[in-house]
């Protein structure tokens, strides 16, 4: 088998759709050796900031002297950035052994219950991150959570960022529907972190800790820094709950004043939120993973995540912002950073989008940052029909420049001299302007399509 053999191959898997059950990963992974009971995890569900959590995550225990596995979904352009060992990718022969090893393991798993795509390659995960001897995993939960493939593990600690409407056809149309499947992530006597805010999930995620005996931490904008980067304030961490015991539980200290400014290089105050998640979650683990506040400082300073309002200045002096913003909290949150960013600023707004996301609201939010618009498809079986998207942007703003291109490559030619351009909609549609404008190398075969997915057939 080669390497375009082993992604053909895993592309095949998706044939059997998503699965949400646990019963069919837990007999994947006994057939791999169970390696997930060798590893330590920090699980990480939420509706918009899981990656960029991760990220700020991963860059702390890593500066702070581990080896740190990380997995996230989906990928941008390589599958090999789902599956990364100290921010290091898995190397394409790597992926061809677990793949040729994974067929072994799938012949002994009934037909009736066949893998799927993502349960398979959440057990290549656990295997690799095995046999590399990490310290520490960060793991971001696929979809939902309580019957998420990746919720076989038990964790050092569980992390919901927040709760946000989104997947709703899978995961419940009310904000309490859809903690109570992120909640599933919670485990007895595991301590939890979240930024859930009430009524908006906080009070099902704070229900659950009760009920299983799990320390609940939740992060709200209390303690202040000052950051460099937009002048805003940086809520630091966090107000302690126990509901277990009824009263307020150990408080994460605050960074100190002699730690300001922190300059995180991922702008919009929606990161500055996720760090102070990251930031408590590595405090309330200080007595299993201790690190010291200089390397937490150094290693939110130094983070890297792309794709989330990435900026790229070219020779020429124009500005390329890619933020793969993809649902309403996404999108207000970019509008916000945006704004603060640029302000007064009217760019070109090249928008894509998939038909199964709120994507009218989406269009009612960013358009009117827009000077003009350029429309073209994602490359998905769930892409938005770009006429519909025209459609939308004409009739709620009939005055505005509008052009629709047949690729994302004809729609970056198209905005070639535009000095600044907002590249937005889909973390798809980011991936593939990210390859077109050279930002990241092209994999030998196609692995977009990795990132399809719908519901089991099974």
């Amino acid at each position: 088998m080669n390497y375009a053999k082993a992604i053909h191959f895993l592309h095949s898997l998706q044939l059997f759709g998503s699965r949400f059950g646990l019963e069919t990963t837990r007999k994947l992974a006994a057939q791999a050796g169970n390696p997930h009971e060798q590893l330590r995890f920090i699980h990480v569900a939420g509706t918009n900031g899981k990656g960029s959590t991760c990220a700020m995550l991963e860059s702390i225990y890593r500066h702070g002297g581990l080896r740190v596995g990380l997995f996230t979904s989906p990928h941008l352009v390589s599958f090999a950035e789902r599956i990364q060992v100290n921010r290091q990718c898995i190397p394409e022969s790597e992926i061809v052994r677990l793949v040729e090893e994974l067929r072994g393991w799938l012949a002994k798993v009934s037909t009736e219950t066949h893998p799927t795509f993502f349960e398979a390659v959440t057990v290549m995960a656990l295997r690799w991150f095995a046999e590399q001897r990490c310290d520490l995993v960060i793991w971001e939960t696929g979809l939902g959570g309580r019957l998420d493939a990746t919720n076989i593990v038990t964790p050092l600690a569980s992390v919901i960022t927040n709760i946000g409407l989104d997947h709703q056809q899978w995961l419940g149309d009310t904000f309490d529907k859809i903690a109570a499947e992120k909640a599933g992530i919670i485990k007895p006597g595991v301590p939890v972190l979240t930024a859930a805010t009430p009524g908006r999930g906080l009070e099902v995620i704070e229900q659950t800790a009760r009920n299983v005996g799990a320390p609940l931490t939740v992060v709200v904008q209390a303690t202040r820094l000052h950051s460099q980067l937009s002048g805003a304030a940086v809520p630091a961490v966090a107000t302690g709950v126990s509901p277990v015991k009824g009263h307020a539980g150990e408080t994460p200290a605050p960074l100190t004043e002699s730690s300001a400014p922190l300059r995180l290089p991922l702008p919009g105050q929606h990161q500055q939120f996720n760090a102070a998640v990251a930031i408590a979650t590595v405090r309330v683990l200080a007595k299993q993973l201790p690190i010291e506040e200089s390397t937490i400082v150094a290693s939110l300073e130094s983070v890297h995540w792309p794709g989330r309002m990435q900026i790229v200045k070219s020779p020429d002096g124009r500005v390329l912002v890619l933020d793969g913003a993809h649902n309403c909290d996404g999108a207000a949150a970019l509008r916000t950073a945006f704004e603060e960013r640029f302000p007064g600023a009217r760019p070109t707004l090249l928008l894509g989008m998939l038909a199964d996301k709120d994507w009218r609201a989406i269009v009612y939010t960013l358009v009117p940052l827009a000077g003009r618009i350029v429309l073209a498809p994602v490359s998905s079986q769930r892409a938005l029909d770009p006429a519909d998207l025209r459609a939308a942007c004409e009739s709620n703003f009939p005055n505005i420049s509008l052009t629709v291109c047949p690729t994302v490559a004809e729609a970056l030619e198209n905005t070639s001299t535009d000095s600044l351009v907002l590249i937005t909609g889909s973390l798809y549609l980011v991936g593939e302007a990210m390859e077109c404008l050279g930002l990241a190398s092209r994999p030998p075969v196609d692995e977009r399509a990795l990132n399809e997915w719908s519901a089991s057939r099974g």
